[in-house]
């Protein structure tokens, strides 16, 4: 791809190393913001720079905030006693959206896979160990993708918390098996989460 102008080409490279991308979408895009008021292009730069420079994780369940604490660990409406654990912010929303589950989260930031080289230190587990352990927590939901990684993942979590007096369950398969949870549609998600069953259960079927 040949272009005019060296000011052009590094827009449309750097636009390219975003997700689903590919150079030609990148340069209809940046076609796209130059033929726009420089305002615009401009309140769009500063909303990045604003994201990058201040959005930071909850000290309580490592959601991204703009505050030290997120507005749901913050709710007092929410009942703080029920954890639903989650691999990223991506799977807070799809639940949020379902409008089914007034408890609060923890976010991992991933899921073990030996073949990514992401193990169980890379991820938010021992801060999700010491909650359970230090507040009344009456029952914890794993709410991972329904993949090997997330089953691994919530299989390894189980192990280190099955000796605490604690409800554990999962949601209902209602989330076909493979399917990430963002890509769920809300009304089976939110079924899910309402008929959650035991976890002991989830591991002998």
């Amino acid at each position: 791809m040949n272009f005019s102008s060296k000011l052009l080409e590094n827009a449309v490279n750097e636009m390219s190393k975003l997700p689903g991308i590919g150079k030609r979408t990148a340069l209809r895009l940046v076609l796209f913001l130059l033929n726009q008021p420089n305002s615009q292009t401009v309140q769009l730069s500063k909303s990045l720079i604003d994201l990058v420079d201040g959005i930071i994780l909850c000290k309580n369940c490592h959601n991204i905030s703009d505050l030290e604490l997120c507005e749901i660990c913050s709710n007092v409406k929410r009942n703080k006693s029920i954890v639903c654990v989650v691999e990223d912010i991506r799977d807070v929303m799809a639940i949020e959206s379902t409008g089914q589950f007034n408890g609060v989260y923890h976010v991992l930031g991933g899921k073990i896979s030996p073949i990514e080289g992401i193990g169980p230190n890379q991820l938010n587990i021992s801060s999700l160990i010491e909650k359970l352990k230090s507040i009344n927590v009456s029952e914890l939901i794993f709410a991972l993708s329904a993949t090997m990684e997330g089953d691994t993942t919530n299989f390894y979590i189980f192990k280190q918390i099955q000796n605490l007096d604690l409800k554990i369950t999962t949601i209902a398969r209602g989330v076909s098996v493979g399917n990430e949870l963002e890509y769920t549609d809300e009304v089976t998600l939110g079924r899910s989460i309402i008929k959650r069953i035991p976890f002991e259960n989830s591991i002998k079927t």
